[in-house]
């Protein structure tokens, strides 16, 4: 059930992906989904699922590890392929009433299919191979120039990881509520969807009571080890930037490059 969704979720490991900085991850991440949108045909789509591809067995993570982060997002997957199958006009395959497919909605809607799996394969692999710790200081870092301007860089960073880190508990949690809920008879997996829907009601008054119970002990928690905050924090380990930072980094600016060729200087 939900103990199979993996989102959010650190993996220890000593791979190329692990031992990058997490400052190098996060912009080559943020270059890399930039990138996707450059590709337009079918050899750059090619280009990006094999880079895809080479960047997984970097990261030494076992596939099903990385099937379980896109699984739980198939429905949005098929719903935006479904869109752009049965809505672009062009050459029509098959046609019934107003729905039609045609060849060019096939064609986009894998593309987008494929743009959406790599996404989020590419975005899983940050959380999978960086620490809640050094994600928190790698975008805290990055957020430091902004603090010239009033931004909180330390606040928003422990928000956003502390709220990453949150899903998967939250998850479990779900899962065990599902079950104690099942083990009273509880029905979730049976009739039709506004029925299974009315079925998860239940789930949410203890789900809410569970999230704000540990948010509160997590407040307790860190006023108990004297937490204040961002202004002359030290670290036990500081960032340090390396060659494998360099090289990551480089190796998405190769790809970014590539695309660019491919999208404004067609090849023949």
């Amino acid at each position: 059930m939900l103990s199979n969704i993996t989102i959010g979720q650190y993996f220890p490991g000593d791979s190329f992906l692990h031992r990058m900085d997490p400052r190098a991850k996060i912009i080559a991440t943020m270059i890399f989904i930039v990138a996707i949108f450059l590709a337009e045909t079918t050899l750059a789509y090619t280009i990006v699922g094999l880079f895809t591809l080479f960047t997984v067995a970097l990261s030494r993570l076992p596939m099903h590890l990385v099937w379980n982060s896109v699984k739980p997002l198939w429905i949005i997957i098929v719903f935006t392929m479904g869109v752009h199958v049965f809505t672009t006009p062009g050459t029509m395959i098959w046609q019934y009433g107003f729905l039609h497919i045609s060849e060019e909605g096939v064609r986009m809607g894998s593309y987008m299919a494929a743009r959406l799996v790599f996404l989020i394969i590419f975005s899983s692999l940050l959380t999978y191979t960086t620490s809640p710790i050094r994600l928190t200081d790698g975008i805290e870092h990055l957020l430091n120039p902004f603090r010239r301007i009033g931004v909180p860089a330390h606040e928003l960073a422990m928000m956003m990881t502390i709220a990453l880190r949150f899903i998967p508990t939250l998850l479990e949690e779900t899962d065990r509520i599902m079950k104690a809920q099942a083990s009273r008879g509880a029905d979730f997996t049976t009739g039709s969807l506004v029925k299974r829907a009315k079925n998860m009601v239940p789930l949410l008054v203890p789900l809410f009571i569970s999230a704000f119970r540990r948010a509160d002990e997590l407040a307790i928690a860190m006023e108990a080890r004297c937490y204040r905050g961002g202004e002359n924090r030290t670290r036990m380990k500081e960032l340090t930037v390396t060659s494998y930072d360099y090289i990551g980094i480089a190796g998405v600016l190769v790809i970014t490059v590539v695309l660019l060729v491919l999208r404004f200087i067609p090849l023949g």
